[in-house]
């Protein structure tokens, strides 16, 4: 069966994905969900752990759609010549190993360019390619702490808190993909191709955005805040009669929201009249406003305030996210028929494009799904195929 790219705009782009967990996968389904032929190259002979071990599971469902997958021993001579004959026609080559490890297997941007001078080469580590902590590995959490995420997430005195997704993960797939494309542009006009390199630790920081400027500009180490926002008061999680919702003003919009609860009362109290005298007396603003919240339903407020041009929102669990109405319209949830699974639902691209479209193609590829299908377009026979297979090569 010929690749089927999930859009033609990345669909002449050929990527050799050598990752494993969540910050490479990413950066490569980015670049498989805009029609790149993604080639996901996976170790034979694997037990059951790891990538495999999770297989049919919902994570590695919705990390790996519209990849193909060719088992590959790249510690023998065939496997690496293998790997050379498709690296010398790839375009693109993402990893995530520990710095060393590419050096050791020969896989590297340097040893690949001598024979393909356009190879575009995504790294995505813990901490960086180089600097002290090099060779430490590097998971999600671990850059959620050393990057100051968790110092102020959680309500304060009560300890720092992770984030429930794995956001420098997520953010630092993001990323590689961006400064992939960034270098596919940059070949056009110099005909060559570069390394590009991010890690969870820069990601995580970067992701910070105004807390960390918070730091670099004004030497402001920022506290914890619970749910009300950072700076801005009123801005966070209030009662209900029947639980909890956001409300979300800005700070010109104090005399109306004050107004659309029923408390313009305080609207010029001396130490609520400007922000940063809400500031000093966030704890009393929330409770002046929240003695209207509980008044009313969630659903009532929310439909009262948005009227009022006031954002104001649910708190919901996923269930519910899902069967919420915009993002039904927005189409987040992508069907796709899993041969194991059956069909089921994984979540879709956000970006959406005047002229270009994306699907999910083809579900998440079985263990090495498209070995022989991926070594036949390399111009190896049947018995080629057979003999590498009888090697323990793929």
């Amino acid at each position: 069966m010929a690749f089927e790219p999930a859009s033609d705009i990345l669909s002449h782009y050929t990527v050799l994905d050598l990752t494993r967990a969540r910050a490479g996968p990413t950066a490569a389904r980015q670049l498989a969900d805009w029609g790149a032929n993604v080639i996901k190259i996976e170790t034979p002979g694997q037990t059951e752990s790891g990538d495999l071990g999770q297989r049919h599971g919902p994570d590695f469902q919705n990390l790996h759609r519209n990849k193909r997958s060719l088992t590959l021993d790249l510690k023998s001579p065939d496997g690496v010549e293998i790997f050379n004959k498709l690296a010398a026609e790839a375009d693109v080559i993402i990893e995530n190993y520990r710095p060393g490890v590419k050096f050791r297997l020969g896989l590297d941007y340097e040893t690949i360019r001598k024979f393909n001078p356009g190879i575009v080469y995504g790294s995505i580590s813990g901490f960086g390619q180089d600097g002290p902590y090099r060779d430490r590995p590097g998971l999600d959490q671990i850059a959620q702490g050393l990057g100051g995420h968790m110092s102020v997430t959680g309500a304060p005195g009560e300890g720092p808190m992770r984030s429930g997704a794995a956001i420098s993960d997520m953010t630092a797939g993001l990323l590689c993909a961006n400064g992939i494309l960034i270098a596919l542009l940059g070949r056009e006009r110099s005909g060559e191709g570069q390394w590009v390199n991010t890690s969870l630790l820069e990601a995580q920081i970067f992701l910070l955005d105004f807390q960390a400027a918070r730091w670099l500009v004004d030497r402001e180490v920022p506290p914890q805040a619970g749910n009300d926002h950072p700076t801005s008061v009123p801005m966070g999680v209030f009662k209900t009669r029947d639980g909890f919702i956001n409300i979300a003003p800005m700070g010109h919009m104090w005399a109306n929201v004050c107004t659309v609860l029923g408390v313009e009362k305080i609207i010029d109290k001396p130490e609520f009249v400007s922000q940063s005298e809400r500031f000093k007396h966030r704890a009393d603003v929330n409770k002046a406003l929240e003695a209207a919240t509980v008044l009313k339903d969630g659903q009532e407020w929310i439909e009262l305030l948005n009227d009022a041009g006031i954002p104001c929102g649910p708190i919901n669990t996923l269930d519910q996210t899902f069967a919420d109405p915009q993002v039904q319209h927005l189409g987040v949830a992508q069907k796709v028929n899993s041969p194991v699974r059956g069909e089921i639902e994984i979540v879709g691209q956000p970006i959406h494009m005047s002229h270009t479209a994306n699907r999910v193609a083809r579900p998440s590829p079985e263990y090495g799904e498209h070995t022989s299908e991926i070594l036949s377009e390399l111009g190896y026979t049947d018995d080629n195929i057979a003999a590498l297979t009888g090697e323990g090569v793929v």
